[in-house]
């Protein structure tokens, strides 16, 4: 576990460093540490060394560990696909999922978040790369879904961005590609629908997030470069 702070002090580093090749100041780059698959034990360490943003991809692994933090400070967000029959779980426990794909989704996600009287902060995922084993909604469509959703008014979520996985591995000036291409569509949305609060940009992961911070990103999705190898047995 000792590794763990100075892996999250290299992180800073490099998101310090890109942020300034960019022209960014780094605050404006929010680090979210994936917890995904490593034990309580694992966050505790991260939560010492100053880490309060963290992300899970599967609503059941979270909610063996979300409990365990309650109030000490923690933000949840949920970075991987989001089945309909777990969304119940969202209001409540995770402050911003990342992946809203569909209309039916947005409006399950508004009913239990009225319930729960809570706003649940929603990044709609764009498959970027158009490939057929991602999740997320194919560029083309993205304006159809925002039309329909400023149509219907949908209380208990808000609408703050976009999130896009880029191709890896792959070149650079790929990677860089793909993630200007979210970028403007995340631009190109903000002033077609007058989206005051579609701000964010969720791109990047340990293997490219230096490469999308040049491009706009403002959260960085990281996990193996903080907690290391993932147990691909959970």
């Amino acid at each position: 576990m000792e590794h763990i702070a100075a892996n999250l002090a290299r992180v800073r580093e490099a998101i310090a460093s890109a942020a300034a090749s960019a022209g960014r100041h780094p605050q404006e780059i929010k680090l979210i540490a994936v917890s995904k698959t490593h034990p309580i034990e694992a966050i505790e360490t991260a939560l010492r060394a100053g880490q309060t943003l963290f992300a899970e991809s599967t609503v059941q692994d979270a909610l063996t560990k979300i409990p365990h933090f309650q109030n000490r400070g923690l933000e949840w967000h949920l970075v991987g696909y989001l089945q309909s029959n777990k969304a119940k779980f969202i209001p409540g426990n995770f402050a911003w999922t990342h992946s809203l794909d569909s209309m039916k989704l947005a409006q399950r996600l508004s009913c239990l978040a009225q319930d729960k009287h809570v706003i649940v902060n929603t990044l709609i995922e764009i498959n970027i790369t158009r490939d057929p084993k991602k999740h997320g909604v194919a560029p083309d469509q993205l304006f159809p879904l925002l039309d329909r959703l400023s149509r219907e008014n949908l209380p208990g979520i808000e609408l703050r961005g976009l999130m896009g996985i880029g191709p890896y591995p792959a070149a650079k000036t790929e990677m860089r590609a793909a993630f200007a291409a979210v970028r403007k569509l995340r631009d190109d949305a903000v002033r077609r629908f007058a989206l005051s609060h579609f701000t964010e940009l969720s791109m990047g992961m340990s293997g490219d997030y230096t490469e999308a911070i040049m491009e706009g990103a403002t959260m960085v999705r990281i996990g193996t470069a903080i907690f290391g190898e993932r147990d691909h047995s959970k």
